[in-house]
């Protein structure tokens, strides 16, 4: 088996799919769980400062509100399997030295972008039943909009 450093960078872009992320979500741990919520900041930052993850800014926002509300208690219908995965793909964007480095201009960021839409395709129905939820919650399927006013 190829080490990822043999691979050219198109390889491994194309290695990046649905079974990339399940892999990686096998080893997350609750304190790489734990450093998403507290790294929340700073992966919402790459999202927004990169092209290619740019499209992805508001499917990025609903996976690190996924994970924030799962670990601080307030949405439990979710199973761990989904977590994970959404941790493995939110910690990804945040390491800039993954299989492509982030500072390669614009290639950087697309096996990131390519994480991100490989997990969004395994976590579809998880993330279609807690968009509902929020909804249910705060009148918005939009991580972070406020509460309606009560009148």
């Amino acid at each position: 088996m190829q080490s990822s450093s043999d691979l050219s960078l198109e390889e491994r872009i194309e290695a990046i799919d649905p079974e990339f992320v399940e892999d990686g979500a096998r080893n997350v741990t609750k304190a790489d769980v734990e450093t998403v919520v507290e790294e929340a900041d700073a992966i919402e930052e790459r999202f927004k400062d990169n092209g290619p993850l740019r499209r992805l800014l508001d499917d990025g926002r609903l996976l690190l509100s996924l994970v924030r509300d799962r670990w601080e208690g307030r949405y439990q219908n979710v199973p761990w399997w989904t977590v994970s995965g959404a941790a493995f793909a939110l910690l990804y964007v945040l390491n800039p030295l993954d299989l492509v480095p982030d500072a390669l201009p614009i290639l950087g960021v697309l096996d990131d972008a390519a994480v991100v839409s490989a997990c969004l395709v395994l976590l579809e129905q998880d993330l279609y039943d807690y968009r509902r939820w929020l909804r249910g919650q705060t009148g918005s399927s939009e991580p972070g909009d406020p509460k309606p006013l009560e009148s």
